[in-house]
């Protein structure tokens, strides 16, 4: 499973998200979460990966296609 910010949310969502946190006093963050496996890659591949994350300052996942 891989889960990522939310980022289709509508109007009436949005504003249930909001008037919660103005009930917590605190900020809350919506992640969305899709059935998803990770692809099986040889360590060559990994350091190229953990390469690229560096370089562009995020977290990559290879997938199975």
């Amino acid at each position: 499973m891989l889960c990522s910010l939310a980022t289709k949310l509508d109007q009436g969502q949005l504003a249930e998200i909001s008037s919660l946190e103005k009930e917590l006093g605190t900020p809350i963050l919506a992640f969305a979460c899709h059935p998803m496996d990770a692809a099986s890659i040889d360590t060559a591949k990994i350091d190229r990966l953990k390469e690229l994350e560096d370089r562009l300052g995020v977290a990559l996942v290879a997938v199975k296609q």
